[in-house]
Parts: structure tokens; sequence; C-alpha cells
């Protein structure tokens, strides 16, 4: 059934009894499924030129599929109560929190990175729901001009509720689109059959009044959940390390740089991607023939040299990591403040609840990403406590004895033991060799 919380703004399908693993959930018929492919095949034709041509020429060629989706969402509620999807339609959500909806004060209330992410968000819903929509012959002015905006709700609906399939079609299935997003776990696998038709079955056994939930999008980028679909997940288990550099070349590329792998986890964690562009930047600027060798000993996957560039240089990467931290934090410190100066710690505020009701989740957004910088600062900073083999799940450990040292990789398994490789190892005989370790660097 479907469960309605916040006076009706979230609505979630959930179960009403418990359901074994592999159980239908739901199936819908193929011709009831709105899809992009079918859209353009049935919505292009003469008289679309001048509209095709200005959504091409406004840069946004890549949202083209969204744009005809949009357009057979409003031809439907052009169409009224003679369209096969008007209660379905109907029964959809006119309060939105995602980027479109924010209001200039929301943004100026965002750090850097989820600021532009907004604004990408805005334009785009600009670019697609008001001049190019203008020029579809088919659509009636009284929609096109309607006071409830009817285009930017249109637009809403498709970039909320479509899902791309493996051939690059977009689909909205009605009623699966009230499935919700899931980080951690979800209960529900979608598939299509060999007619079309769209099927929903539980992973595992889901007890009664549980959320049935699919994934929309990564999981460890909760700025662009937020900008895109308008929910802060809080069991995010990362959030994007907020790195721009001025220029990302094709090495930068290769050795990662993407805000699905540059990544800062809640327990302080860093990805290796992070490492690998900080050491990449500092070698640019200090020493061009390490760089070289970096990005050899990665195309070849020669992590030992890999761990020995990064060791030689831990101290200057360790360094610029924290002064990144440092300065993200005072920027996100200034947007906190700013929007603390209106009383956002209370929704009821009336500034707050009728001028920019979305600013509690912005600011709820913003806590979570400080704690996960602050985490991070914590972790690496020179003056926390000495690291622990427990607060890691992989450690480079220096092993020494009398006359030599050994650098051994040592990485936590699942069943809590230290798998080592490399280091002093056994004496002669095999026996158990005297040696002091000590942990210098962990992830």
């Amino acid at each position: 059934k479907l469960v309605e919380e916040n006076k009706g703004k979230e609505v979630y399908a959930t179960t009403t009894q418990d359901m074994p693993g592999g159980s239908p959930v739901l199936i819908v018929p193929e011709s009831l499924i709105l899809s992009s492919n079918k859209a353009i095949a049935e919505l292009r034709g003469a008289g679309m030129e001048e509209a095709e041509k200005f959504v091409i020429g406004s840069g946004a060629e890549s949202e083209y599929r969204h744009w005809y989706l949009m357009l057979k969402i409003l031809k439907e509620i052009q169409n009224g109560r003679d369209s096969p999807w008007f209660h379905w339609l109907n029964s959809l959500p006119r309060y939105y929190s995602n980027a479109p909806s924010m209001t200039d004060f929301c943004l100026q209330c965002l750090p850097p990175l989820m600021r532009k992410l907004t604004g990408e968000e805005r334009e785009n819903q600009h670019r697609l729901s008001v001049e190019s929509i203008k020029m579809v012959p088919f659509l009636c002015d009284d929609l096109k001009y309607h006071p409830r905006d009817f285009c930017r709700w249109a637009y809403q609906i498709v970039y909320t509720r479509s899902i791309e399939t493996e051939d690059g079609d977009l689909r909205i299935v009605p009623m699966a689109d009230y499935f919700n997003h899931g980080s951690d776990y979800t209960e529900v696998q979608s598939s299509y059959d060999e007619a079309g038709n769209y099927c929903a079955y539980t992973l595992y056994d889901v007890p009664a009044g549980s959320p049935l939930r699919i994934s929309y999008a990564d999981p460890r980028n909760p700025s662009h959940l937020l900008a895109r679909y308008g929910f802060l997940d809080e069991e995010c288990p990362a959030t994007y390390c907020k790195l721009l550099p001025p220029t990302v070349n094709q090495d930068m590329i290769d050795l990662g740089y993407s805000f699905d792998r540059m990544l800062f986890y809640k327990t302080g964690e860093v990805a290796d991607e992070v490492w690998d562009i900080f050491l990449y930047q500092h070698l640019s600027a200090t020493n061009i023939d390490d760089q070289q060798a970096l990005m050899r000993a990665h195309r070849e996957e020669d992590y030992d040299t890999k761990l020995a560039l990064h060791e030689n240089y831990y101290s200057a990467t360790s360094a610029a990591l924290l002064e990144h931290v440092e300065s993200f934090m005072k920027d996100i410190d200034k947007v906190i403040k700013k929007a603390e100066t209106i009383g956002v710690s209370d929704p009821n505020t009336p500034y707050v609840k009728w001028e920019h009701p979305r600013l509690p989740l912005i600011h709820k957004h913003n806590l979570f990403v400080k704690e996960v910088f602050q985490n991070v600062r914590n972790r690496y900073s020179s003056n926390t406590e000495e690291v622990n083999w427990r607060e890691a799940t992989r450690v480079t450990v220096e092993e020494c004895d009398d006359t030599e040292c050994a650098l051994a990789e040592c990485v936590l398994d699942f069943q809590g033991n230290w798998l080592c490789e490399g280091g002093l190892g056994p004496n002669w005989d095999g026996s158990e060799r005297q040696k002091m370790q000590t942990v210098i660097a962990s992830e």
C-alpha cells in the first residue's frame, strides 16, 4: 500500500503482509509504461524542427530523451480525463524539494559544489520547460502559459520518476515510481519480460510494514540525490570529497577523478582515488619524473611502486588533504551560519516556513557533510592519537628487528583477522621472528 508522511509531501510503497523472497510485488503492462523511445516515435514529426533546434542549440542535446518524455507528460495532461494516465497523474506530488524548487536564498546557503549542481539543474529546467515548450505545435497556449506552471511540473515528474534502462531508454512505470530509494538495502528487483511488461520481485524475505525500495542513483553522493530528487539520505556511507581542480586532464580521469570515486567516508576514511589525485597534483609541481612513474605504475597495476611513491610523499599529500578539508570547513561553516541567521533550526519560523520551506533540508545536508569532513580531519590530523590497527581495514606497517626494516601491507578479512604480505617474514627455520611493528599509513 501507499503510505503518506509529512502532510502528504512524502508518499511511498510498503508491504501489508510478510513477503518471502522472490515474491511478485508489482506487474505493469507495457502499454502503460511511459517511455522516451515511444514518446519520440509518437511525437516527433512535422512542426517540431524549430523546438528541437532550440533544445540542441541551447546545449541541452544530452537531455533530448528527457525533453520528449516531458512532452508526452504534457500531452497527457492536456488530454485530461481522456488520458489513460489521468488518475496516476492526479496522484503525483505537487511539492518538491530539489534544485529547481529552491529559492535564490537557498542557493546562497549551499556549499560551492552543491551550489554548482543546483545551478546546473535550475538552468536545465529553464531550458527544457520554458522557451522550448513554447515552440511545440501540439500543445495549447492554455497549457504553455498556465499559472500553475504545468511545464515545470512535467520536468519534475520526468527527472524524479524516470529510470534509464540498459538500452538507453528512459521509462516511467506508474506505481513503481512510488518505490523509495534505498542506499544500504533495497527490497525490490525490477525487470522487464520479453513483451516489455514491468515486473518487480522481492530480493529477500520482507516483513509486513516494511518500505519497498530500489536504488535511484549512487548512494555515496548525497549532494546529487538532494539536487535531483530533493531528499537527504542519512544512511549514505560517504560523500564526494568536494575537490574541484582548475583543470582535470586525462591522467586524473585515469586515476579515478569522478564524483562517485573521490570519496570521504563517514568513518573518516579516504578513498584511494583521493590520495592518487593529491599525489598527482603535488608531483606535477615538484617532480615530473615521479609523476610519470606514478602514471606508469597505475596503468601497469604496479601496486608496489604506487605504494612506495605514496609513502615517500605522504607528509606532503596528507598536508594538502588537511588544507583542503580546513578550507571546505570554513566555507560550509559560513553557509550554516547564514541559514541560522533566519532561524533555520526551527522549521516553524514563519519566514522559513512560508518563504524558504526547503532550507531546513539544505541545512541538514550541510551538517551531514560537515560531520564527514570533521571525521576525516580527526583521522588524519597530526594532533590526533596514533592510528590503532583496530580503527582501520587496511594498513601499511613498518617491521624492524635489530638489523633491518621492511614494509608489510595488511588487510582485515571478514573474520576480523589481519592478512599481511611483505615485511620481514619468519626466521629461516620457520619460527616467529622477533620484530617491532609500527603503523605508518591506514585506510
